[in-house]
């Protein structure tokens, strides 16, 4: 059986202001005997960085003090609506705002192109945002792997009807034996969350260089009961695809990563997508993220969050991208040229029939993707959330209208969806039914 193996970040000393494209094809691999021994020489240089380099603090009173930068667009006057320019516009103007710093929207397909950007590339200088910056996509990432499960199922690698557990049997323990890869994918596994060292986001700010693996993260999960029996309800986690990334790693003897960009980032010359590893920067042009939380004297304010590392998130949420890639992505995804047409794109589109555990309404979610109606029409894709960082895929399922988006929100990973992104998202779609 041949090992499973994960990439090491070669650019923990590549200045964040370099504009040399990264991805994971330029990664070495490391074998998992040495990954805890690397792993504490990783988190020490991690750590040495944060204090190097600092966070930006900026109080309550000054986080907002920046005067809003104008929007700018490019469009194609032949195909651009006007009424969705002047939403697009609407919906991104005034930034920074309390909610956002800045935004990067592409909308794209038949009925119109429309590209804008608003905001600032960081509060101190308060100069424009770039936007063509790269930026934490997070959960968008799950689109990514679902898409190489789905490519590996087409090799007949991977069978979507067995078990997580054949494939890993030193690590799925016989209480989940009976959850598959498709359940996986489509969130109906039953496998908990498992357990990290904070639970406010101030917690976490105080753990971000913290290096996570992902095996000892399955054993923190699956060290815990069921939360339903596979199949029996929906219940949207991480961990189903932390477990489909290493998968991913068994049956192909190669790094996650790298398998990503054999399938993915090369054929489709994604040359700003890359995964970063252990490295808590964000390697090339980016603007700042901050995020509003208690700061140290006790009031509320933003922090500069742009330098965390990601590696909670993996083939859960750790990729960088940019919104042009990213629209890359989701037009060869819907075209069949990502995943081939048929049975196997058809799991992309197909909504379990079960309840979500939470809400107890109706599953959203399939594989990759998840289902909504906006405007009176189907919208599939996915969003995504790193703090300071919120972004998303969308598309209706002929293509005729395509949405990506980067919103530096200020309330990332928040209970309710961020005011810009919502913005967005309506004035592309129009109101969810």
């Amino acid at each position: 059986m041949p090992s499973t193996k994960r990439t090491k970040n070669t650019n923990s000393t590549t200045s964040t202001n370099s504009t040399t494209s990264t991805n994971s094809a330029t990664s070495t691999s490391r074998s998992a005997a040495s990954r805890k021994s690397t792993t504490r020489a990783l988190l020490a240089a991690a750590l040495l960085l944060g204090v190097a380099a600092g966070p930006t603090v900026l109080p309550a009173a000054t986080a907002t003090a920046a005067s809003p930068t104008a929007p700018t667009w490019s469009q194609s006057p032949s195909r651009t609506d006007p009424d969705l320019a002047a939403a697009m516009k609407a919906a991104i103007a005034g930034l920074p705002s309390a909610d956002a710093t800045a935004a990067l929207v592409r909308v794209g397909g038949s009925e119109g192109v429309w590209r804008g950007s608003s905001g600032v590339h960081d509060l101190t200088t308060g100069r424009a945002a770039d936007p063509n910056a790269r930026f934490r996509a997070g959960s968008v990432t799950k689109v990514f792997t679902a898409a190489v499960v789905l490519r590996l199922a087409a090799e007949g690698k991977v069978d979507l009807d067995r078990s997580a557990r054949s494939y890993l049997p030193e690590l799925i323990p016989a209480s989940y034996g009976g959850v598959t890869v498709r359940q996986l994918l489509n969130h109906t596994h039953g496998i908990p969350a498992p357990d990290f060292p904070w639970t406010t986001v101030e917690g976490a700010y105080a753990n971000r260089f913290r290096i996570h693996d992902p095996e000892e993260m399955v054993r923190s999960a699956t060290a815990k009961e069921p939360e339903f029996g596979p199949g029996d309800e929906q219940h949207y986690l991480n961990i189903g695809y932390t477990v489909a990334g290493l998968i991913v790693e068994r049956v192909t003897g190669d790094a996650y990563e790298d398998q990503v960009a054999r399938h993915v980032l090369r054929p489709l010359g994604l040359r700003d997508t890359y995964f970063p590893g252990t490295d808590p920067r964000i390697v090339g042009p980016h603007n700042h993220g901050y995020q509003r939380m208690t700061l140290d004297d006790g009031t509320t304010g933003l922090r500069d969050v742009t330098v965390w590392g990601a590696t909670d998130g993996w083939a859960a949420g750790d990729i960088v991208s940019t919104t042009a890639d990213l629209e890359r992505f989701t037009k060869a995804l819907f075209r069949g040229r990502v995943v081939p047409r048929g049975p196997l794109l058809e799991e992309m589109f197909t909504v379990p029939e079960v309840t979500d555990h939470m809400t107890g309404k109706p599953a959203d979610y399939a594989v990759g993707l998840a289902r909504k109606v906006l405007g009176g029409r189907e919208v599939w894709g996915k969003t995504g959330g790193r703090w300071g960082y919120n972004s998303a895929i969308a598309s209706t399922r002929d293509g005729a209208r395509t949405l990506v988006y980067s919103v530096n929100s200020t309330d990332a990973k928040g209970s309710t969806m961020n005011k810009v992104a919502m913005q967005v998202m309506v004035a592309a779609y129009g109101m969810p039914s």
